[in-house]
């Protein structure tokens, strides 16, 4: 790991032994999936409890993160409370509708209860789940709605989802290899810590904040922060299981001030083997079931969408020449969309309808050594789309993304 700064340089005291035989934490298939471009700094995770801060031995930050490394809980269950708030623009439902659509729920067919489509609706909004896990092959996820819940269950090479909303199910098979599985995006607080402790370098500042209690149980607060100005992202804070090393908090604040873009907090969690019978599912009666034609590999082949890209190589196919400008927290993702004249256009009535003039509604002119262009803001991750068809993508302000078009001109 790239060093980092750490503001404890306190021993670990009697924290546990590391364990040997490290195995990797069990994963949700299909899981949550709350916004692709910054899955890196979002996570599953819970909100601290107001409780008394518990005595525990003081614990440096390179040793938390060791011990977050050797974590191996693979059993659980709970509940977790997760809010996101990326600051979208209200459309009225549009952005549902378009959301549903392009994953696969729209007029073609495609069941409600396909996980690619239900779980975007974690995009937004403040939301209650119902986990739990068994190992690697057996997992379930639930969303609890006001009238309704909607279950995600793997179980061996099963996939089902559950809509008891529309009463419809989807059914899919994974390759006993578990290798499909690997290909999900992440989904455990485990999974998502790890994805924002691989941002940390030499442009991070780590630091041991204290202790807390999450879901009655005695944690550590890991903080994260970029030491480069320019960044969206304010902080990150993991609470760390003291027994098993386990992150049970994630919350990242933005740098612009406010509640929080993501939180996500166990209300209940357990590190007993759930019931066998939690995994049990069979459709039930009456209920429209639609399976998953595409093979448990080769799933590439099957026209569907895919659930997420594998690497910065395969988000790259099919754009001109993806690349990374600057470095660390700046890091600007662009590509060339192979189209120039920037947002789309058309006369009312024509093919193109408003569609531009609506856009650039939502966004903000900027211009610059590029040229001119519409930056569209989120909370947490901004867009250029410059006049030549070039997009700039990042976790970075609008002033930080136009210098990056300017210097990648």
């Amino acid at each position: 790991m790239a060093p980092y700064e750490s503001d404890d340089m306190t021993t670990a005291g009697d924290v546990d032994e590391p364990r040997t035989g490290r195995r990797r934490a069990a994963r949700y298939v299909v899981p949550v999936t709350v916004m692709g471009v910054a899955a890196a700094t979002i996570g599953l995770v819970p909100a601290l409890a107001d409780s008394g801060d518990p005595d525990l031995p003081e614990i440096t930050a390179a040793q938390l993160i060791e011990k977050i490394a050797q974590s191996d809980v693979e059993r659980l269950s709970g509940t977790v409370k997760i809010t996101t708030d990326l600051g979208l623009p209200n459309l009225g439902g549009l952005e549902n509708s378009l959301t549903s659509g392009a994953m696969g729920r729209g007029d073609d067919g495609g069941s409600s209860a396909d996980p690619s489509a239900k779980l975007t609706e974690l995009a937004s909004g403040t939301h209650t789940l119902r986990v739990a896990a068994d190992g690697p092959d057996r997992q379930k996820l639930s969303l609890l709605e006001n009238a309704a819940e909607y279950s995600l269950i793997h179980n061996g090479e099963d996939v089902w989802g559950y809509d008891s909303g529309s009463n419809e199910v989807y059914h899919g098979t994974v390759g006993a290899s578990g290798e499909d599985r690997e290909q999900q995006p992440p989904a455990t607080p485990k999974d998502f810590a790890e994805e924002a402790l691989k941002s940390v370098d030499d442009t991070t500042s780590v630091t041991v904040d204290g202790t807390a209690q999450v879901a009655g149980r005695d944690a550590y607060k890991l903080v994260v922060k970029p030491k480069q100005s320019g960044s969206t992202v304010g902080a990150i804070s993991i609470a760390v299981d003291h027994k098993t090393g386990m992150p049970l908090k994630f919350t990242l604040t933005p740098s612009s001030g406010g509640a929080a873009v993501v939180d996500v907090g166990f209300t209940r969690v357990s590190f007993e083997r759930p019931s066998a019978s939690t995994f049990d599912f069979t459709p039930p009666k009456g209920a429209k079931v639609t399976e998953d034609d595409a093979p448990a590999k080769g799933r590439e082949h099957s026209g569907k969408p895919e659930r997420g890209p594998k690497s910065e190589e395969d988000l790259g196919k099919g754009l001109d020449g993806l690349k990374m400008l600057g470095e660390g927290w700046n890091s600007v993702a662009v590509f060339d969309t192979g189209g120039e004249g920037g947002l789309p256009t058309g006369g009312t009535g024509g093919p193109g309808g408003d569609l531009g003039g609506f856009l650039g509604s939502l966004g903000d002119e900027v211009k610059g050594d590029f040229g001119t262009g519409t930056v569209f803001s989120t909370r947490l991750v901004n867009a250029l789309i410059t006049e030549d068809g070039k997009v700039y993508v990042g976790t970075v302000t609008k002033d930080a993304l136009v210098k990056a078009a300017d210097a990648g001109k």
